[in-house]
């Protein structure tokens, strides 16, 4: 899996999100994500890691090993930077 790929699954299962990848060993198969969706609004963290697993479910464990995830609504995104 190449960071843009994983990019694009995201995206397109979260629609109007904003999606940051990092190959974190070089090795297409281990990453950390940053998403940025207001569909995440009023839902628990829980929940935001289920939104973004669904999204990657048919590679995950098979070409996906590792999936950092930290997830903001647009409101937290702007608090926190």
């Amino acid at each position: 899996m190449t960071e843009e790929s994983v990019k694009q699954r995201i995206e397109s299962g979260l629609v109007g999100s904003q999606v940051q990848v990092l190959d974190t060993k070089g090795t297409g198969d281990h990453f950390s994500v940053v998403v940025i969706s207001d569909e995440f609004e009023g839902k628990s963290l829980v929940q935001r890691h289920q939104m973004v697993y669904a999204t990657v479910s048919d590679v995950l464990t098979k070409e996906i090993h590792a999936l950092q995830l930290k997830t903001y609504s647009c409101k937290e995104w702007k608090q926190e930077n």
